[in-house]
């Protein structure tokens, strides 16, 4: 005999074929590439259908009397707590920031929830909160609510951080994959892999010749800038885990056109690359968490660029490449040394706990 609680959770769905293929759970799952991906597609946006959700952005747009909202939620697991460059308190505000800023939204209010591991140093928590709190001010966002849980000893990692945000679009921004076409031109703010890199040097206690410093950082400045003077950005992503080729990858199947990025023209700083070419990684698959992808028209590409380039977060701003009618859903990538290769979405968990 069923129990209640069986009964009320037995839809009559059985489980995706994909999904199903894996019993349980792996890291992988949650590290940003193809099987969070198909996770996310195959299982939760199944179950939980609707026109918000079917969107895959890194927030649901929505549309209440008249006002569009962005709404965003994200979760912070990130090992080691405090990184060069910052800690898990600023990752948090920021990265909720940047995921309504590449919605096109003014961000406004943040929740943060907290579980807690009994045994957690106060003074640390204390730290952390400041932390926030600059963040949230640099932002110009207010924490507004929250929650708190403890958890027994040896039952949590430290500290784990939810943050849910809410911004105001204006009515004639348009952000989606599907308004891209054919030459629009892709710009990023800057070098890449750097918190990934960071991450890992803190974690695993590698020392490289100049300390290499994550990039976490707020965006809403710099994309408000643009929005400013453009009206034909296509669509906005900020490249976290999974790096830049995976986000890439989105764009491409999202919008059923082709990608191609020219590697010489992907700015990244001598030492991150030193760091990965000892760790064997490729940059274009390291975690950012404050780079931005840019997709507007050609007709703007140039005034976008310089606008990025005057904003103390796009200095390093670049064009990387197009969108094209060739090869839908794929990104090409031409190579230093003239050739061509296929830059597939990062298929397992290269880096965990990375944010």
């Amino acid at each position: 005999m069923k129990t209640e609680n069986e009964n009320n959770i037995n839809t009559g769905m059985s489980c995706p074929v994909p999904i199903r293929d894996y019993k349980q759970i792996l890291m992988a799952h949650g590290g940003g590439g193809s099987l969070s991906h198909q996770l996310i597609s195959e299982l939760f946006v199944k179950v939980f259908d609707n026109p918000a959700l079917n969107l895959q952005h890194d927030g649901a747009i929505l549309d209440i009397s008249s006002t569009k909202l962005a709404f965003t939620t994200d979760s912070y697991v990130i090992n080691p707590i405090f990184f060069p460059g910052g800690d898990i308190g600023s990752l948090a505000v920021n990265g909720t920031v940047n995921d309504l800023s590449v919605c096109g939204a003014k961000p406004l209010f943040i929740s943060a929830g907290f579980i807690i591991e009994e045994g957690f140093r106060i003074e640390e928590l204390w730290k952390i909160s400041l932390s926030m709190k600059q963040a949230a001010d640099d932002a110009g966002v207010q924490i507004v609510t929250g929650d708190t849980k403890v958890v027994e000893k040896g039952k949590g990692d430290k500290i784990f951080i939810n943050t849910a945000g809410i911004g105001i679009i204006d009515n004639d921004v348009n952000i989606s994959p599907l308004n891209c076409k054919p030459g629009d031109v892709i710009i990023i703010n800057g070098s890449i892999a750097e918190h990934g890199i960071a991450i890992l040097s803190k974690r695993e206690g590698f020392e490289f010749e100049s300390e290499i410093v994550s990039d976490c950082c707020p965006l809403n400045g710099l994309v408000q800038n643009i929005l400013t003077i453009s009206k034909n950005i296509r669509t906005m992503r900020d490249a976290t885990r999974g790096g830049v080729a995976t986000v890439l990858n989105e764009i491409a199947m999202s919008s059923n056109l082709g990608i191609v990025i020219e590697e010489n023209k992907i700015p990244v700083k001598d030492n991150v690359k030193s760091g990965c070419e000892i760790l064997g990684f490729d940059p274009l698959y390291v975690a950012n968490e404050g780079k931005v992808l840019i997709i507007v028209s050609t007709e703007d590409a140039e005034k976008v660029l310089q606008v990025m380039k005057n904003h103390p977060y796009g200095n390093d701003s670049a064009i990387i490449g197009n969108l094209v009618e060739e090869n839908p859903g794929m990104v090409v990538m031409k190579t230093i040394v003239g050739t061509t290769r296929v830059v597939d979405m990062l298929s397992g968990e290269q880096l965990p706990r990375i944010c």
